[in-house]
């Protein structure tokens, strides 16, 4: 590795390592496939939920190829006139020109005489080939030429499709604009440099474009699909992993071109310093997000495949091309505060982060306790948190689809527009469908079509969809139908909202499986790389902490400002796996370096020369990836918003708190029995 590294550093050398990256990437881009992201985010239950063995035995119904849309209108504030109906009725009769059941294009007026709605037929293809033209289409026939005053809107399951859809459109674009805006802000504030922060910014930039190139095509060719959310998430979890990796390596260049006259030994020394910590840290994030492939979530498999791919090309390009490129432009890429060749004192000088480190090294049980009380006062913000949003809760703003469910929730049956399908064997029609009506909760049952020896029941609930009543409606129908004896017990519980509910459920369940496996490989990666075990548990630790202490500020925030009555489904685990990974990398970054200056100057002094060293670039690099994951929040989709909020939080804690404080009173605490079993230790050196 070392051979590799003097290779990349060489002043001749360094200009092949820059051609060939430009030819490979130029390949790559020429010949790897485009596959068309799939803007919808898909359930990608696993057949074992009923949800999934519905879905699948509704594709043998007569009515598989067809989708329905609900378009509603009201009058706000006042009940629809004599006109309105009218002019509804002559709606509903254009609407069903389209419809693929024109006979079942009919008007339902509410009995308050404030709504009303259409359900409208549609071939499934045709719809999902175009929904936001399909969408454009039903929203300008339902528009058109209606009394001033009154409204109308599309909802139901084309509805909010065509919303969630919409709010992903040019997601990439404008994820990539702000996302450059905001690093480069920081990279120029940082560097206070007019000219430095172009190479970063270009080499992670060109690895983002890379990483989401190569995902989707590696995606397609194992039958994963990357939606338009996963590539956000990947966008800027590369550019955030990828500027932190970077700010470290020029930082620690920095520092030995003040050592060293030579800039291509400078590069060397600092890449073999830094390098094993990237490398660590990047195969921490990769390895954490890895274990997403063995949750039962499609989407969550998808979600780890891509990203670790991003990574696995983020910490490449920081460890050989970076290198390479800082190497070619020379020193004067740092103009105008350029380091010079001053010797190898250049680095000892007394800074902030030295007193600072001194400070916190004479009182660290106080600093200890402190920032403790500090963190649990937070994590006291998770009482009465709860996990789930309900269909309505799940896009920012008032969207149409969202707006139109609360007129249907107000007028008529707030389940109207969802859906629950019952599938029952055909000699137990009537016995399911008795069942389904004396279940609590259940407003009305209409038989349908058969199959394959099934009958469809068609339940309408009272509840909203994908609230907490319709998930105990739903709940409630299976148990039923499961104690029951006979062929009815045989009956299996679809649609919308079983599908959310299973949703939470496998969600649990990926949970309880992949937090302790991401604790597993941090701690195995921090005992190799420090080779201690005492140090690996106190850094899960406070990781842990941290991690409890954002969560419970974040609902703070959601619940008292922002409005979000819980957390979305998956955002609790998304959440765990960056903080974690992504703060183990803050304690990589100091725990390396106190180790290599603990061999020279003991556990205490080394750790106050680790702070003096790291603590700038680390401060610097996370606020940096907390602005980069606040980014998510431009797009108005909630779950994005609550995972940027929660990592810009935990972040922002990791890095002015538990990385700079916290984890030195605990070094200074401890001793020499941080490192335990490990037993190199050197004189410790007194204080200045």
């Amino acid at each position: 590795m070392r051979a590799l590294w003097r290779f990349i550093s060489g002043k001749r050398t360094a200009w092949a390592v820059l051609g060939a990256t430009v030819v490979a990437v130029g390949l790559l881009f020429a010949f790897l496939p485009t596959p068309e992201t799939d803007a919808y985010p898909a359930s990608g239950l696993p057949d074992s939920t009923q949800s999934a063995q519905v879905a699948a035995a509704l594709e043998d119904f007569p009515s598989a190829e067809q989708t329905a849309a609900i378009l509603v209108w009201n009058r706000e504030g006042g009940s629809l006139t004599d006109d309105d109906r009218a002019a509804i009725q002559e709606r509903a009769t254009a609407l069903a020109a389209d419809s693929t059941a024109p006979e079942a294009v009919r008007p339902q007026f509410s009995d308050d005489g404030e709504a009303a709605l259409v359900v409208v037929p549609l071939d499934k293809a045709t719809a999902e080939d175009d929904l936001a033209g399909t969408a454009d289409a039903l929203r300008a026939t339902a528009s058109e030429d209606l009394p001033d005053g009154l409204d109308s809107y599309l909802t139901g399951g084309v509805g909010f499709q065509a919303d969630i859809s919409n709010a992903f459109a040019g997601a990439d674009v404008r994820l990539l604009l702000v996302t450059v805006i905001v690093v480069a802000v920081l990279l120029i504030v940082t560097y206070r440099s007019p000219v430095l922060w172009i190479v970063p910014l270009a080499v992670v930039g060109l690895a983002d474009g890379l990483a989401g190139k190569v995902a989707k095509a590696a995606a397609e060719s194992f039958g994963v699909t990357v939606d338009a959310s996963i590539s956000g998430i990947l966008s800027v979890l590369v550019f955030g992993a990828g500027t932190n990796y970077a700010l470290l390596l020029v930082a620690r260049y920095r520092e030995e071109l003040l050592k060293q006259e030579d800039r291509s030994a400078a590069m060397f020394t600092a890449v073999t310093s830094a390098g094993p910590a990237i490398a660590a840290s990047g195969g921490t994030v990769a390895l954490s997000l890895i274990t997403l492939l063995f949750a039962e979530l499609s989407g969550n498999r998808a979600l780890g495949f891509a990203c670790a791919i991003g990574v696995v090309i983020a910490v490449l390009f920081a460890l050989i091309v970076l290198p390479a490129a800082l190497v070619v432009c020379g020193r004067g890429l740092f103009w105008p505060f350029i380091p010079r060749h001053v010797g190898e004192h250049a680095a000892t000088k007394t800074s902030l982060w030295t007193k600072l480190g001194r400070g916190v090294s004479r009182k660290p049980v106080t600093i200890l306790v402190v920032s403790v009380l500090g963190l649990g006062a937070l994590s006291v913000g998770l009482v009465g948190a709860s996990v789930g949003l309900s269909q309505t809760e799940q896009l920012l703003g008032e969207p149409e689809s969202v707006t139109a469910q609360k007129i249907v929730d107000d007028s008529f049956s707030a389940g109207l527009t969802g859906q629950t399908i019952v599938l029952a064997p055909e000699g137990a029609v009537a016995e399911a469908s008795q069942i389904a009506e004396e279940t609590d909760g259940v407003d009305s049952v209409r038989p349908g079509e058969t199959a394959n020896g099934l009958a469809q029941l068609s339940v309408s609930l009272t509840a909203a969809p994908d609230s907490d009543e319709a998930f105990d409606t739903v709940t409630a129908l299976r148990a039923n139908y499961a104690d029951a004896s006979g062929e009815v017990s045989e009956t299996i519980v679809g649609g919308t909202d079983a599908t959310a509910l299973d949703e939470r459920t496998v969600s649990e369940r990926d949970q309880n499986l992949i937090i302790p496996l991401i604790l597993v490989i941090v701690f195995v990666i921090l005992a190799v790389l420090l080779r201690s075990l005492v140090a690996p548990v106190l850094l899960l630790l406070s990781v842990l902490a941290t991690f409890f202490a954002s969560l419970g500020a974040s609902n703070l925030l959601f619940q008292n400002v922002l409005g979000f009555p819980a957390f979305d489904t998956n955002v609790v685990l998304f959440a765990f796996l960056f903080l974690v990974a992504l703060g183990v990398d803050y304690n990589i970054f100091l725990t390396t370096r106190a180790r290599e200056e603990r061999m020279l100057h003991g556990t205490r002094e080394g750790m106050i020369r680790a702070l003096a060293s790291t603590g700038a670039v680390i401060t610097s690099a996370g606020i940096l990836l907390a602005a980069v994951f606040a980014v998510l929040g431009v797009l108005p989709v909630v779950a994005l918003t609550q995972i940027g909020v929660i990592v810009c939080i935990g972040v922002l804690l990791d890095t002015l708190l538990v990385r700079t404080i916290l984890v030195p009173a605990l070094v200074f605490l401890t001793g020499d029995r941080f490192w335990w079993p490990s037993t190199v230790r050197a004189v410790e050196t007194s204080d200045r």
